[in-house]
């Protein structure tokens, strides 16, 4: 019973739209600003780099906070796997949204933050690297969401980890579609630091 609450509170709180919120307190409609997403990438173009921090910060303990939770409860790695998978789902399809939400790099990070650490910071090398060889954001995320499943097999080995990876993985390249489409157009925004 403790598992399918822990996996309904993950969803619920990865639903949680952590920069419309915290947009919407500043009087600004972030899903009508700069590309439209809830996510901090859009909330730091748009409003600033403190609130776009801050929602990265909020996205990302949503996946942390339900894993750690979980493991605390010496829930099977099965579970564990589930309910970091339900986080990243809660996000880019929010309850509270219309189960339209952000693109679920934040989150994502934060479940992999709780599962398997050093995949982390392998991804965040190659996120840095690509980003500051090519400037977007979309591409760096992209590239370490496709090798977050290799990563984390490497580094962790688990079977439910790597399973709840390849899942994560594909949910993030299918939200950034429309910016693999302006990728290849030649129009997607760079990043300005």
């Amino acid at each position: 019973m403790k598992e399918i609450l822990l996996l309904i509170g993950a969803y619920l709180l990865g639903s949680v739209p952590t920069g419309l919120l915290l947009a919407k307190a500043l009087g600004v409609n972030i899903r009508e600003s700069g590309s439209g997403n809830i996510g901090a990438t859009n909330v730091y173009r748009t409003i600033g780099r403190k609130l776009g921090i801050i929602t990265l910060i909020g996205d990302c303990l949503k996946g942390l906070i339900p894993v750690l939770l979980a493991k605390s409860l010496g829930l099977p790695d099965v579970w564990v796997a589930a309910i970091g998978l339900a986080a990243l789902l809660g996000h880019v399809f929010t309850i509270f949204l219309g189960f339209k939400g952000g693109k679920g790099v934040a989150t994502a990070l934060g479940v992999f933050l709780g599962t398997s650490p050093l995949s982390v910071l392998a991804a965040l090398v190659i996120f840095a690297v690509v980003l500051y060889t090519w400037r977007f954001v979309s591409l760096a995320s992209i590239v370490a969401a496709a090798l977050i499943p290799a990563l984390v097999w490497f580094t962790d080995g688990k079977q439910e980890t790597v399973l709840m990876a390849v899942a994560i993985a594909a949910v993030v390249i299918f939200r950034h579609q429309e910016n693999i489409s302006r990728l290849r157009a030649g129009t997607e925004s760079k990043f300005k630091a």
